[in-house]
């Protein structure tokens, strides 16, 4: 079989349990993009998303008998990418909350931002352009590390809410409110720079 028939088959959990070596190679080669991206979306380091995806699959090799087969694999996976991301960030602030602690925000009323920009106004070639994504992402790091890791999971890696609730370990409620509040304040956060090129397309600057 080919190489690339051979990495197009399922993992098989059974092997991985059974210390199958060249299985869990493969486990890491499919999985490591994913999981690097994660970490590099919550760091905004490469050398901590690196130190993130060594320690996800030593600490996956270490506890893979454990994995009870009742969530994919892939959402244990990230959940333990997850925790060790926000260890990471608990040694940068100490009071980072865990993924576990759903934290008395999750049930606030939810606030509007202080400033609101139409954003419709702005072309969406400008919306996706270079300078735009990179602003997008200092302003998605801008957020408490719940919410940023709910958003970049949600919505940047694409998990559904159950997902994203698995792998927070909290209920799908919560991701709700918690997305809504990270809209919110990206929303407000970068309010300021669209209001900026409105009004340079207005000036003509």
């Amino acid at each position: 079989m080919s190489k690339n028939g051979s990495q197009a088959q399922p993992i098989s959990l059974e092997a991985l349990k059974a210390g199958d070596r060249a299985e869990f190679a493969r486990f890491v080669e499919k999985n490591s993009p994913i999981i690097y991206r994660l970490a590099l979306r919550m760091l905004g380091n490469e050398q901590d998303a690196e130190d993130v995806l060594q320690e996800t699959f030593i600490k996956a090799f270490q506890h893979i008998q454990s994995f009870d087969g009742r969530a994919k694999v892939s959402t244990w996976l990230y959940r333990i990418a997850t925790n060790e991301a926000l260890m990471h960030l608990r040694k940068r602030k100490p009071e980072a909350l865990s993924v576990e602690q759903p934290g008395s925000s999750d049930e606030d009323d939810l606030q509007e931002p202080l400033q609101i920009t139409d954003w419709s106004q702005v072309p969406e070639e400008e919306l996706l352009s270079g300078e735009t994504l990179v602003y997008l992402q200092e302003a998605i790091e801008q957020l408490p590390d719940t919410l940023r890791l709910t958003f970049v999971l949600r919505e940047l890696e694409g998990l559904s809410t159950q997902e994203t609730a698995q792998v927070l370990g909290i209920r799908e409620g919560a991701v709700k409110t918690r997305l809504s509040r990270a809209r919110l304040q990206l929303r407000e956060i970068l309010s300021a720079y669209f209001e900026e090129r409105i009004e340079g397309k207005a000036y003509g600057t």
